[in-house]
């Protein structure tokens, strides 16, 4: 069963999955703390490289199934026009800001 993103717990992970369903590229951005880094499953990419690739141009999008620790971790279907649909796990790490650190995701 899908969570709307508007009841999703955690207001920077929120604001992320809105920001990739609505192909809001300057408003992820925003959300994201200087220096912030990205995991795709289990490497480290290049947050602004893997992000062009894999969510905006390609017209991904997120339907949460479930999460866990406080909204910080959400299972979801996961889907671009590059690879189709896929389960995933997002895990975020956000700041006393309010601002997302890091996130890393996989296939779940």
């Amino acid at each position: 069963m899908t969570i709307q993103p508007s009841r999703l717990s955690d207001p920077a992970v929120r604001a992320f999955v809105y920001a990739v369903n609505s192909h809001d590229l300057e408003g992820f951005m925003s959300l994201l703390a200087p220096g912030a880094t990205m995991c795709d499953d289990g490497s480290d990419r290049d947050l602004a490289e893997w992000t062009d690739r894999e969510i905006f141009s390609s017209h991904g999008h997120l339907e949460v199934d479930n999460e866990s620790d406080g909204g910080r971790t959400v299972l979801a279907r996961y889907r671009n026009d590059t690879w189709g649909e896929m389960r995933t796990k997002w895990v975020f790490t956000v700041e006393d800001d309010g601002r997302i650190s890091r996130f890393e995701t996989g296939q779940a």
